[in-house]
Order: C-alpha cells, then sequence, then structure tokens
C-alpha cells in the first residue's frame, strides 16, 4: 500500500505476547497494516518502517523483547516501552493496579476512544475470556476473567478420564447427541450463555452500554450472540496507538 497520500502521522505497534509478536501501523482509529510473527526479527520490521516511515512506536510485552531488536528499534524510532509508569486516558479504579495486565487496559482504552461518552464493554476471547467495563466518563472499573474455549476443551479432557479432547470444533445444538456433540455444546454453547448473561447483567447496570469483541475467538462466537456487539479485531492496536500518541 502506498503511504503517500497519508497525512496523518504513522506509529509502529507492537505486541509481543507469549506466543505471537503482532506489529501495525495505526494512525487515530485507523489501522494501515497488520501482520503477526512466531518470532520479531529486525529483518521483520525494516520493510515496514521503509515503506510507512512511521515515526514513534510502543511496544507492550508480555513476552520477551528481543534485546538486539529493541536496540535497533531505538536507533530509527523513539520508542515508549508500555508499564506500570505508562500514563492512560482513562482514571483506573482496579483495586490491585500492579495485578492488571496492560492488555486488559490497552483494550479498554481503545474502546473508549471508539466510543466516547459512552459505557463500553469489552470482551477479548481468547487463552481467557476477559471482561472489561469502561464508563461514560472514562472510568475503567475492572470486569472478570474465565476461561477460554480451548481451556474449557483441554480442562475436561486433563481432569477425566475418558473424555476426548475436541480441538477442532463448530457451531453445535444445545443438545448433543454423543459425547463429542455434548462436550462441544457444553462448552460452546455454555460460553455464549455466559456471554450473554454477562452483557445483560451489566447492561441492567450501565444503561446502553456498547459492547464490543475481540480476540482470537471473537468472529466464531459473534455468529451465535444475540446481543447486539460489535467485533474488531485490531482493538489491541487501537488502544496502544492511542496510549502512545497520549504519551507524546
Amino acid at each position: 500500500m502506498s503511504v503517500s497520500n497519508l497525512k496523518q502521522i504513522m506509529n509502529l505497534i507492537i505486541d509481543i505476547g507469549n506466543t505471537l509478536s503482532k506489529v501495525a501501523i495505526a494512525d487515530g482509529k485507523e489501522v494501515r497494516f497488520f501482520q503477526s510473527f512466531h518470532e520479531l526479527d529486525i529483518d521483520d520490521l525494516m520493510p515496514i518502517i521503509n515503506d510507512f516511515k512511521p515515526e514513534r512506536c510502543i511496544v507492550s510485552a508480555v513476552g520477551k523483547i528481543p534485546v538486539n531488536t529493541l536496540v535497533w528499534l531505538r536507533q530509527n524510532l523513539p520508542v515508549h516501552i508500555a508499564g506500570a509508569n505508562t500514563n492512560i486516558p482513562l482514571k483506573n479504579e482496579y483495586s490491585t493496579p500492579e495485578t492488571l495486565g496492560f492488555d486488559r487496559l490497552a483494550l479498554a482504552v481503545g474502546a473508549n476512544f471508539l466510543f466516547p461518552n459512552q459505557n463500553v464493554l469489552v470482551i477479548d476471547a481468547g487463552t481467557a475470556i476477559t471482561y472489561d467495563l469502561v464508563t461514560s466518563e472514562g472510568v475503567y472499573k475492572g470486569g472478570a476473567i474465565s476461561p477460554g474455549l480451548r481451556l474449557r476443551f483441554k480442562a475436561l479432557n486433563d481432569y477425566t478420564a475418558k473424555l476426548p479432547l475436541i480441538e477442532h470444533f463448530k457451531i453445535v445444538d444445545i443438545v448433543g447427541t454423543s459425547t463429542v456433540e455434548c462436550i462441544s455444546s457444553g462448552v460452546i454453547n455454555g460460553t455464549v450463555l455466559e456471554i450473554e448473561g454477562y452483557v445483560g447483567k451489566i447492561n441492567s447496570i450501565y444503561e446502553g452500554c456498547a459492547v464490543v469483541l475481540t480476540g482470537g475467538d471473537a468472529n466464531f462466537l459473534a455468529n451465535m450472540l444475540k446481543n447486539s456487539i460489535f467485533v474488531n479485531p485490531f482493538l489491541m492496536v487501537i488502544g496502544l496507538n492511542r496510549i502512545l500518541e497520549f504519551n507524546v
């Protein structure tokens, strides 16, 4: 994609997880580029920087940041490492902020940026399913954490003697007619009912709450949810980009 006509400031967003490193180019609410890597290497970053010419960078890391990559980045761009001292454009009312993952805060910031002056619930459907609430006044309240789909399937296999591990799952009827279907119904339909129940409870307390679904299983679950939701696979990128701009 040519960037000659893009007038807004480009930012390089790097989110290093336990298994994948995600690299994006963003300006405001727009994600211009996104790619995942198993191991982040200078050779991967160099063409991205050359093509888009970002002016600054933010790195959020759950996993380890390769030292040589970080050194190279700092030689080419102003780099902000997201962490406990990073300012965010929200008031944080979490009672144990030292235990709060920065990824949850970034998602909350992204949701608040997309839905300003509105109550918004973020649901991140990944390894775990996290629920995070931001009020219309820009206050991060907290939320809930429960096992994701694969964790639920794995737990049934690990802690029972005969139940098989379901690795390739699909939408099934509420009443299963085989062991595999019963496990799938319990995990998948149970998760859907959990999400719908949580959304309903939040909406009874915080009126007019927008719901944003993100994470690896977002599209799969969205097809079964009855509640009105917005699916945004780039919510983390949008949140990190907003945090970077807030700290400039």
